[in-house]
């Protein structure tokens, strides 16, 4: 019985894994339209790939499968969005 929850556990994580991956940068902009504030941002798009903070303001990256999405956060407002491909990130190195 253990051995076939172990194994139900492992796919799911699997699925999980391929449709966080599988979401684009234009899905993450459509969920993200009219979003004002940090709380709204994460109720929409979950937690963040990775967090920078400079003082009071915080730069949101979230992974798609064709590049990634930046937010800037200052205080508690969303100020801007910008995207990279993954060429951009190539020529950054």
């Amino acid at each position: 019985m253990t051995r076939a929850w172990t194994g139900l556990l492992v796919w799911v994580l699997v699925a999980g894994l391929l449709v966080g991956c599988s979401r684009s940068k234009e899905d993450l902009i459509q969920k993200s339209r009219g979003i004002g504030t940090r709380a709204e941002l994460e109720r929409a798009l979950g937690k963040p790939s990775d967090i920078s903070k400079l003082g009071p303001v915080e730069q949101w990256t979230y992974k798609a499968s064709n590049g990634d999405v930046v937010f800037v956060i200052l205080g508690d407002k969303v100020t801007m969005q910008a995207t990279t491909s993954p060429d951009e990130k190539k020529d950054q190195k």
